[in-house]
């Protein structure tokens, strides 16, 4: 097994009193991300909205690594609630606070609450390639575009 990285975080205010990222079972690849709302003052996403949700921290993460903002299947499946760009990537350098842009698809109004799991973080390393031009091998499928390689 690899050595896990550390990463560092800072809370922000409206972040103090909510539980840190943590993954919810023993072999989740992901840490539950909470809504960092204030206190008594639910958001309200109705059908077709979207909202950008505060998680209430910043981090650093160490070079050659990305944090990877994913929706939660719970919510998904239950109420349509997902993660709009997912997943969102989160770059090394960046040190703004972290959020989850969530959208309803849903056809009922959901409410999030603070201290909600509303997105997971998957942390993962990078791979950073060098592009070149060049001729381009052939395969089977070649030019073949979405559907090509059949129904199952």
């Amino acid at each position: 097994m690899s050595v896990s990285p550390a990463i560092r975080l800072a809370l922000l205010p409206h972040g103090e009193g909510l539980p840190l990222p943590a993954p919810h079972s023993p072999l989740a690849a992901g840490a539950d991300l909470r809504a960092a709302l204030p206190e008594g003052e639910p958001l309200e996403l109705p059908p077709g909205g979207r909202a950008v949700v505060p998680c209430g921290f910043r981090m650093a993460l160490p070079a050659g690594y990305e944090a990877q903002i994913r929706p939660r299947s719970g919510l998904a499946a239950r109420h349509g609630v997902t993660v709009l760009n997912a997943p969102g990537t989160i770059d090394a350098d960046y040190r703004g606070e972290v959020m989850a842009i969530l959208v309803n698809l849903g056809e009922a109004a959901f409410r999030i609450e603070r201290g909600e799991r509303i997105a997971q973080m998957v942390v993962a390393p990078v791979v950073r390639p060098s592009f070149e031009l060049g001729e381009l091998d052939a395969t089977q499928r070649d030019t073949g575009g979405f559907g090509s390689t059949g129904r199952g």
